[in-house]
């Protein structure tokens, strides 16, 4: 297991402990897993993403913290919440991933999600210019999750 991996665990672990919020220093959090507070960052914001069905909320100075909560939203919300945090571009990165929290969460069947994949995907955008892919991307997929409401 990598260091992200092991960072990415400990607050999991975390979260479950404290259902679904952690409060977190990220030195106490750095000095226990045996890394810097920089990696701590670069896992929080790679992994614990809105797209990915967190809240991150940061206070800075001497007794700062990292709270990170895994939204729990009723499946209606929480695509309320997505069409909200997409805005006008979306990567192909973060699409894979809110569709495959939707299927986790069980509020898309996976062959749903991976019809909606083949429509959002490079290949099926290949003919849009790359300058405008992403902001094509989140509008049809804005347009697909209002069809689920």
């Amino acid at each position: 297991m990598n260091l992200s991996d092991i960072i990415s665990q400990s607050i999991l672990k975390l979260l479950e402990e404290y259902d679904g919020t952690a409060e977190i220093q990220r030195n106490e959090l750095a000095n226990k897993i045996g890394c810097v507070p920089s990696q701590i960052n670069y896992v929080i914001t790679s992994r614990f993403t809105p797209e990915k069905g967190y809240l991150v909320e940061s206070k800075r100075g001497g007794g700062g913290y990292i709270r990170i909560s895994k939204i729990s939203l009723n499946p209606r919300d929480l695509v309320v919440h997505l069409i909200n945090t997409i805005g006008s571009r979306l990567d192909e990165g973060s699409c894979r991933a809110i569709l495959q929290n939707l299927i986790n969460d069980k509020i898309l069947a996976a062959e749903t999600a991976r019809m909606m994949w083949s429509a959002l995907s490079l290949s099926a955008l290949r003919e849009v210019p790359p300058e405008l892919r992403d902001n094509v991307r989140a509008s049809i997929f804005k347009n697909m999750l209002l069809t689920i409401l």
